[in-house]
């Protein structure tokens, strides 16, 4: 798949197959997303992959009301910014950090596997952060949804472009 097909029937997808994203494919994802264009080349990003403990305790901290969000797809995976502590650094990496993390999901597309790109408020919690491993010195970006979609989606309607000046 090209990029530009790519970028164009990636779509978000809330319902996925049981099975799990393979380890090996993971691996490949994560080690295509440390190419997102970084200032200074301080490899920001960090991923965690949840595994069963940590999903559960993510899950106690979000409460039962969205706990069940967390169970939509089979492989989840945090994406967070390790800050240097010079804000001017902290923004240029979390937008990389950003670009990284879409990376994964137009590279798990292009596998043919389904992604979600979640802010959740559990992981700007003590408790969430604590239950997936996150640092005080680590900002969350997202959490992906990965895993293999039930169904196709439909491209929503987009707004044209802005004109160029």
């Amino acid at each position: 798949m090209d990029v530009e097909t790519a970028i164009r029937t990636r779509r978000t997808h809330k319902a996925y197959r049981p099975e799990p994203v393979e380890r090996e494919t993971l691996g490949e994802l994560l080690e295509l997303a440390r190419w997102a264009p970084n200032h200074h080349l301080t490899n920001p990003w960090r991923f965690r992959v949840v595994g069963p403990r940590a999903l559960e305790r993510l899950k106690h901290a979000a409460g039962p009301e969205s706990a069940s969000k967390l169970d939509r797809a089979p492989t989840l995976v945090v994406c967070s910014c390790k800050l240097s502590g010079d804000p001017v650094q902290d923004e240029e990496d979390l937008h990389a950090t950003a670009i990284a993390a879409y990376i994964v999901l137009l590279a798990a597309h292009g596998r043919g596997l389904a992604g979600y790109w979640r802010t959740p408020d559990v992981l700007r919690t003590d408790e969430g952060r604590t239950a997936v491993g996150l640092p005080d010195d680590e900002r969350f970006v997202s959490l992906l949804h990965l895993g293999w979609p039930i169904q196709e989606k439909q491209p929503p309607e987009r707004a044209p472009a802005a004109e160029l000046v």
